[in-house]
């Protein structure tokens, strides 16, 4: 039998590692200099926390690894958590005092069947989450964290998508359809149909117009949303929506940070209750958060509401992984000819020396390790060292430690 791994599982290779690394590090330094604290949740969380939550549609249910924590007959039904944000507002719930605002920052995985095991069934992600805050300024400052990180990442130019799932709701409700159709209607949008939208509602209504109005995918700024508030006759629900929608907007715009409006950009907006927003470069999708005011007291918390996002390793990885490797941090090989104790200690003194310079430094005492280091090799007599370039192929003798390391490039 030969062995491998399943299918949709996913190595990760030292070069991947060090993307992953890289991102997380970058990610984590950011959000503490913002005031984010670290968290971590279980791998398994009961089904039910996710299905009270209501952010399990029949399609996506079908999709999550489920099995009994087993206990007789009476055993509850676990899953690997399809979802970072759920679990985090349990343990909010079950830990953290209600009456503060809470920031927290976590990076995990998440699990999802997909049939054909041709794309990773198992994900990672940063995710963000503040807890306890409905003022505008922290969907604002969601969104001005991400793009801190990703400009910490190297990543520029990344295109914000701004939709709101508040007036998407307020339309929805105002087409005045019984459940059963909404049901329907919502199957159909979260498949990506949103000209259902406008087929659902009577022929040449008012909502109709505002629908169109929404559903027109062409970029636009805050202006565009200050004239949809100013019309006649809008629905108070749709008004207040739109009021947040547009403060929002606003606030981005005095802090000069770019964005498009587009409706058709939210993603399960079942989850959310606000501001959706993705992050995308150059046409894909490297991060998404929104505000979901009513999770917590879905699962049995009390009334708060928050905001999060989430940054996907995958996709950043794959963006980063030339970039990272020319950041990598200077290597040194330190080789030894000789198998003598004092060689051998010599070798190990001057590996913890260039280690304090801020080297990555490997021991070759086999003599079977090949590359494009720059190397230092212990000689026979006391003291030698022959110091290679193999980039210039320029060879020098050193006859100390400190010689040697200067010579590489360390100050001493």
């Amino acid at each position: 039998m030969i062995s491998q791994k399943c299918k949709g599982a996913r190595d990760l290779l030292p070069k991947d590692m060090q993307a992953f690394r890289f991102i997380e590090n970058a990610f984590s330094q950011s959000c503490l200099k913002w005031g984010y604290k670290e968290v971590q949740t279980p791998t398994l969380e009961y089904l039910h926390l996710f299905t009270s939550a209501g952010t399990l549609t029949p399609n996506m249910l079908s999709k999550v690894y489920s099995f009994l924590d087993w206990d007789g007959w009476s055993g509850e039904r676990v899953v690997l958590r399809p979802d970072g944000t759920i679990p985090v507002a349990r343990l909010y719930i079950e830990n953290l005092p209600q009456n503060e605002i809470a920031r927290l920052f976590y990076v995990t995985n998440v699990f999802a069947f997909e049939e054909t095991g041709t794309e990773n069934r198992e994900k990672w992600q940063c995710g963000v989450e503040l807890l306890g805050s409905n003022k505008p300024a922290s969907d604002t400052e969601l969104i001005l964290l991400s793009m801190e990180i990703l400009e910490q990442l190297g990543i520029d130019n990344v295109e914000v998508q701004l939709s709101h799932a508040g007036v998407l709701n307020a339309l929805i409700k105002e087409l005045k359809l019984n459940s059963d159709e909404e049901v329907r209607l919502l199957d159909r949008i979260l498949d990506g149909n949103w000209q259902a939208l406008t087929e659902a509602g009577p022929k040449n209504s008012e909502i109709n117009r505002l629908v169109s109005l929404f559903l027109d995918p062409k970029g636009k700024a805050s202006g565009f949303l200050e004239n949809l508030k100013a019309m006649p006759q809008l629905p108070s629900n749709l008004k207040v929506a739109l009021t947040n929608f547009t403060e929002i907007a606003g606030m981005l715009d005095a802090l000069q940070c770019s964005y498009r409006i587009d409706i058709t950009s939210t993603r399960g907006f079942e989850y959310y209750t606000g501001l959706c927003f993705q992050l995308l470069y150059r046409g894909s999708m490297i991060g998404s958060g929104g505000r979901y005011d009513n999770l917590v007291p879905l699962i049995g918390g009390p009334e708060t509401p928050a905001c999060g996002f989430a940054l996907y390793m995958e996709p950043l990885s794959n963006l980063l992984q030339t970039q990272i490797g020319k950041k990598a941090g200077s290597e040194i090989m330190v080789k030894c000819n000789t198998a003598t104790v004092d060689a051998i200690r010599t070798s190990y003194e001057l590996a913890r020396k260039l280690r304090r310079k801020g080297f990555v430094t490997i021991l070759d005492f086999d003599g079977r390790q090949t590359g494009k280091l720059k190397q230092v090799i212990v000689q026979d007599k006391p003291a030698s060292f022959l110091v290679i370039d193999p980039s210039t192929n320029v060879k020098k003798e050193a006859s100390s430690i400190t010689e040697a390391i200067k010579m590489v490039g360390g100050a001493t």
